[in-house]
């Protein structure tokens, strides 16, 4: 398993951070040997939680046209109909999935296609689950015309936690189904909209893998 380039900078400042804070107890008082003993397994721990948030495993690219993958690793929050008034004007079938700082914050492309749209909008840093942070929170849009000219919508959002959205797809450029699209740092939501009428396979409560788990088809 690799970490992801996002993770390089914070991995390795923290790093740093953790052992100057050892050294500065160590050589500024008078702590046990025990409690520095301690407190260097806290640390270290510490640091690895960080280093394995930007984990980003190796898994097989799967390919069909007729399906809908997950973008993220998760817990599937909505599943509804909704209008979307920012680019498509139409109603979608919404699918919500939440990531938790324990998930692996990579996110896949859902679908096969050419990049259309795509827009970053700032914004709030309000719970990811909250029903008006997909209008209101810090994120990007990004969507997909499929070869039969119809249209995904893929919103990386920003929670709490989450500061910052990164996004590798350019306009105009094909979008290879479960290929990276981007990262997400320290927990947040992912939301998908494609056509209404589309085959659900995933409900409320439902843990999917992402690039893996097939949460609808196509009609």
């Amino acid at each position: 398993m690799k970490i992801n380039k996002e993770g390089y900078i914070i991995i390795s400042i923290t790093g740093l951070i953790c052992v100057g804070i050892w050294l500065l107890v160590y050589f500024l008082s008078e702590t046990p040997a025990a409690m520095m003993w301690f407190m260097a397994g806290f640390l270290l721990i510490f640091w690895f939680f960080v280093t394995a948030f930007f984990r980003e495993p190796r898994r097989v690219q799967i390919h069909d046209e007729s399906l809908v993958f997950s973008p993220c690793d998760g817990r599937v929050v909505v599943t509804e109909v909704v209008k979307d008034d920012e680019y498509l004007h139409e109603e979608m079938l919404q699918i919500s999935i939440f990531m938790s700082v324990t998930n692996v914050h990579v996110n896949w492309m859902p679908v096969k296609g050419i990049v259309e749209y795509f827009k970053h909008h700032h914004g709030r840093f309000l719970v990811a689950w909250h029903p008006k942070s997909s209008t209101e929170n810090e994120r990007t849009t990004t969507v997909v015309r499929l070869g039969d000219d119809r249209k995904v919508l893929i919103r990386q959002i920003a929670g709490f936690v989450a500061r910052r959205i990164v996004n590798y797809v350019k306009v105009g450029t094909p979008a290879e189904q479960n290929s990276t699209l981007g990262f997400i740092k320290f927990g947040s939501r992912v939301d998908i909209l494609i056509p209404k009428d589309s085959e659900l396979f995933v409900e409320i409560g439902d843990p999917v893998i992402g690039s893996q788990t097939p949460i609808a088809r196509l009609k």
